[in-house]
């Protein structure tokens, strides 16, 4: 049943886009429109990291010589070369914020960080020039050689890993009450709990993906696969409910995560990460209207409701001006469109399979 037809709404916030570098970033960088989006908070985590307020500035020339109408927002890559200095500097260039990824848990975070403590004059700098500090909130997995010596309770696991991160979120918001925090990515039911009782400097990010799968859907497909794993049933009707929480701490980010065909699907370990960036905001309105379908969501979500997560929050969190500035609506229709099988790169050498790939959704367009 289609409930939403003739959709209107403001254009998205993505609070959370990996868009690589060099071909694939040429590849994904047109499906951002293709999603409903025209602002993005683009993660550093590429090979090298970015970790310079150079490298930052040099990464946003390059994406918005490809994507001159959406406004990229950078983010620096937390590691022991940032300093108070480096802060400094970035709140300057107009940098937002700094990613902490713990060493080891998801694509490319072997240089992440292993003690929050010895980064405290860098989050007071950050609290004092007003970045956003992002956490993938984890903590990594107890490896195979110290399993057989750690207690039950200690055995950490994808699957309790983001619940064995939140102690750490309440005592940085404690530590620094001023500093906004964004928990990424949001899985558990936990997770959505502790960032509710933390302050109005606290807030959660909700992908589009972690609306429709659990792990059995992760154990069964590859392109399923991403970190933090999705849970448990009961955690993505959380997850769902947020999305019109009255608590109006959580908002979108997809944590759309392009990877060749080839990473996901060959070798020992597929690389965690959906592709959903062309979908971002279809998917969002394909999961309430299946939530309310499922009678897990309520029958009277508005316009209003929809447009505050995709749009309104966000971009209040990050202090950015509101959509309606722009004058421009994007319009979702039901017209049989199916997202496709795979994305190519022009010259053939990369291809990307879509979360949801031959399933149908909204076809969108925009309106000045």
């Amino acid at each position: 049943m289609t409930r939403f037809q003739k959709l209107e709404l403001s254009p998205a916030y993505d609070s959370h886009v990996h868009l690589r570098d060099g071909t694939m970033m040429e590849t994904v960088i047109p499906t951002i429109r293709q999603g409903g989006v025209d602002t993005v908070y683009v993660m550093p985590n590429l090979v090298p990291p970015i970790t310079t307020v150079a490298a930052a500035v040099a990464y946003r020339e390059r994406l918005q010589a490809l994507a001159p109408d959406v406004k990229f927002l950078m983010t620096l890559y937390l590691d022991k070369s940032i300093t108070p200095a480096t802060i400094a500097e970035a709140a300057r260039a107009g940098i937002a914020g700094v990613k902490v990824y713990p060493a080891g848990v998801t694509t490319n975070s072997e240089a992440g960080v292993l003690d929050y403590q010895s980064y405290y004059p860098v989050f007071e700098a950050m609290q004092e020039h007003d970045l956003v500090l992002n956490l993938h909130g984890e903590v990594p997995s107890t490896s195979a050689h110290d399993v057989g010596t750690a207690a039950d309770g200690d055995v950490v696991t994808v699957l309790n890993a983001e619940p064995k991160f939140l102690p750490t979120l309440r005592k940085l918001h404690a530590d620094f009450p001023r500093l906004r925090i964004v928990l990424e990515h949001c899985t558990t039911k936990e997770a959505l709990d502790a960032v509710r009782a933390c302050g109005p400097t606290v807030a959660g990010g909700i992908t589009a993906h972690h609306l429709f799968i659990d792990i059995s859907d992760v154990c069964g497909d590859a392109f399923n696969f991403c970190k933090p794993v999705a849970k448990t049933p009961v955690d993505r009707v959380a997850l769902l409910k947020a999305i019109v929480d009255e608590s109006g701490k959580f908002f979108f980010g997809t944590d759309s995560a392009p990877h060749p065909i080839e990473a996901k699907k060959g070798g020992k370990k597929p690389a965690a990460g959906c592709f959903t960036q062309g979908w971002a905001t279809q998917l969002v309105v394909d999961a309430v209207e299946e939530g309310i379908a499922n009678g897990w969501l309520p029958e009277d979500i508005s316009v209003e409701t929809l447009d505050e997560f995709l749009s309104g929050r966000g971009r209040r969190f990050y202090k950015l001006p509101p959509a309606s500035q722009n004058g421009r609506k994007i319009v979702l229709d039901r017209k049989g469109e199916k997202i496709p099988e795979a994305l190519r790169s022009k010259d053939g050498s990369i291809e990307v399979v879509p979360f949801r790939r031959g399933e149908e959704t909204y076809s969108l367009t925009w309106k000045s």
